[in-house]
């Protein structure tokens, strides 16, 4: 009868794929941050060797890279590489506007420990911090907000109206969907309920769009 095998098993053989462990990890991360995430409880949860995570990722700073990596991904996939949001910049600058928000919403609506994560680390200045905007924050700002910068030629907007206008939508459009238990007690409707998501989404946009309109875009 041959021996036991010692030691952690082969990545094949671990009941988590990468994909669950790194959907796991950001949740973790972003509930309990950085700091407060214990690698020792996320291996318990996902039932792997004590020691698979480690040898994976190399340590929980490089967890924390891949987990962030993997969340921005789709987010990144469809808001940097969408030709149909590039051609209507060039037709109608204010639909594009319009549905670059709606479409970041409805995406941030299926994700919405992005944001729990941004406010978690975006608090403090740390290497966490530089690598998650200069590899993901600012890469979709500049391209987000690229078209925008027509208006600050023409003098409607200035760079700081810019920064507010990422703020009022990535951060207090999507509120509603990290802050679900809130958003319930104001109004009782399911808030990442596709409908209530583009109902929500496209409201925000009508205002944006509103409020350029008033500044003559």
């Amino acid at each position: 009868m041959p021996a036991a095998r010692r030691g952690r098993p082969p990545a094949a053989e671990s009941p988590a794929s990468l994909r669950e462990i790194l959907s796991a990890a950001f949740h973790v991360f972003a509930k309990s941050g950085f700091d407060g995430t214990s690698v020792a409880a996320l291996n318990r949860e996902l039932g792997v060797s004590h020691n698979l995570i480690h040898q994976r990722f190399g340590s929980k700073e490089g967890l924390w890279n891949a987990a962030v990596d993997w969340a921005f991904g789709e987010i990144e996939q469809h808001m940097l590489f969408d030709d149909e949001l590039a051609n209507l910049a060039q037709v109608d600058l204010l639909a594009a506007v319009r549905a670059t928000i709606v479409r970041f919403l409805q995406l941030h609506s299926r994700h919405p420990d992005i944001f729990r994560l941004i406010t978690v680390e975006a608090a403090a200045e740390s290497p966490r911090l530089a690598y998650l905007y200069e590899m993901h924050v600012d890469p979709l700002f500049s391209a987000i907000t690229a078209p925008l910068k027509v208006f600050v030629d023409r003098g409607v907007l200035t760079m700081a109206d810019i920064r507010s206008l990422h703020f009022l939508v990535a951060h207090g459009g999507t509120a509603p969907f990290s802050l679900i238990p809130l958003a319930r007690h104001l109004e009782p409707s399911d808030p990442v309920d596709p409908a209530v998501v583009l109902r929500h989404a496209e409201f925000i946009a009508d205002m944006v769009v509103a409020g350029l309109i008033s500044r003559g875009a």
